[in-house]
């Protein structure tokens, strides 16, 4: 599979075209941002370890049953990947408090939740990522009621994967963010 045009280009990762309708290089950066972008500079091999890492985790949730867009790891820093059609919405479940959560609820860091939060942020780094419900999903056309539902229960078995995983290596997963896309149908 050859490298085509350029698709598209993010913080972390570059998106290229290939000469299959269904597949597109997934390039992995050096780059790093924080502050919601502001803040710009580079890690040397973090593209390297991006691949690795995210390679890993796709291959072990494949696994489990939990279909990803990795098709297969092409080089140190590429991989070949379905071609999805992004939903705009960042899905991110939280199983401690901490953070913006502990700041939003006036809690203090480190409690334990009682079963896992999914919350919804709309992907548009213009507007900062804000804050959204199945509401505004459904409301903005952003995904369809059958597709946001499906990346619920999708991100909620995942989480119940990665923890034990994690818990496995003796690290506690604290929350994490999730983006869905859209192959043929079927979210992943």
């Amino acid at each position: 599979m050859t490298r085509g045009e350029k698709l598209y280009e993010g913080k972390a990762k570059i998106i290229y075209a290939t000469d299959d309708a269904d597949h597109h290089i997934l390039y992995f950066k050096d780059d790093a941002t924080a502050f919601d972008g502001t803040k710009k500079g580079t890690i040397v091999e973090k593209g390297v370890l991006n691949n690795r890492i995210s390679t890993h985790l796709f291959e072990m949730l494949e696994s489990k049953g939990i279909a990803t867009h990795l098709v297969k790891k092409l080089s140190d820093r590429e991989v070949l990947v379905k071609s999805v059609r992004i939903m705009p919405v960042e899905v991110v479940v939280r199983n401690t408090i901490a953070g913006s959560l502990a700041k939003r609820m006036g809690k203090p860091e480190g409690e334990s939740l009682p079963f896992p939060i999914v919350e919804y942020y709309y992907k548009d780094d213009s507007l900062h990522d804000p804050m959204i419900n199945r509401d505004h999903v459904l409301a903005f056309s952003l995904a369809t009621a059958v597709q946001i539902d499906q990346a619920r229960e999708l991100a909620l078995k995942i989480n119940d994967i990665l923890r034990q995983f994690f818990a496995d290596r003796e690290i506690l997963l604290v929350d994490f963010k999730l983006e869905f896309g859209v192959f043929h149908d079927q979210v992943l």
